[in-house]
C-alpha cells in the first residue's frame, strides 16, 4: 500500500453539485432556486417560527405565568425549622451549611411558621414581628 493510491469508499464522498452550468444540468440558470421571491434572493430566508403570513404558534398561544427575578436569591425560613441551631447562632453561612438555602441565596427572612423548642441566636437576619416574638419566647436573642 502507497499514500498515492489510497482512496475513499466508493460512494462515501459524494460529488459536489455544480449549479448553474447550463440546462443539461438540470440546475442550470436559476440553480434550482425557482423564479423571484424571497428564497430566490441571495442572504433570502425566513425568520425562525415564520409560518408564510399566519400568525405564527409562539403568539397564538396566551401568555401565562411570571417567574420573579427575585425568587431566585431571597427566601423565607420557617420558624419550626430552626430547632437545629440550638448552639450556633443563626446567619447566612450557617442556614447554608445545614442545607436549609442554596448557594445562590442572598436574602432570608425569618417567618412565624412552626414552633420554637430551644433558644436561638439570630444574627444579621430579618425577622417579622410574630416569629420575633416566638424567638424571644423561646429564651433566645435577636441581635441585628
Amino acid at each position: 500500500m502507497r499514500l498515492n493510491t489510497i482512496k475513499p469508499a466508493a460512494g462515501s464522498k459524494p460529488v459536489k453539485r455544480r449549479v448553474g452550468r447550463g440546462p443539461g444540468t438540470g440546475i442550470g440558470k436559476t440553480c434550482g432556486k425557482g423564479h423571484k421571491g424571497h428564497h430566490a434572493r441571495a442572504g433570502g430566508y425566513h425568520k425562525v417560527g415564520f409560518e408564510g403570513g399566519q400568525m405564527p404558534l409562539q403568539r397564538r398561544l396566551p401568555k401565562i405565568g411570571f417567574r420573579s427575578a427575585k425568587a431566585l436569591v431571597r427566601c423565607e425560613i420557617r420558624v419550626g425549622s430552626l430547632n437545629k441551631f440550638s448552639d450556633t447562632p443563626v446567619t447566612l453561612a450557617s442556614l447554608r451549611e445545614a442545607g436549609l438555602i442554596n448557594a445562590r441565596i442572598k436574602f432570608v427572612k425569618i417567618i412565624l411558621s412552626g414552633e420554637l423548642k430551644v433558644p436561638v441566636t439570630i444574627m444579621g437576619l430579618p425577622i417579622t414581628a410574630g416569629a420575633k416574638q416566638a424567638v424571644l419566647a423561646a429564651g433566645g436573642k435577636i441581635e441585628v
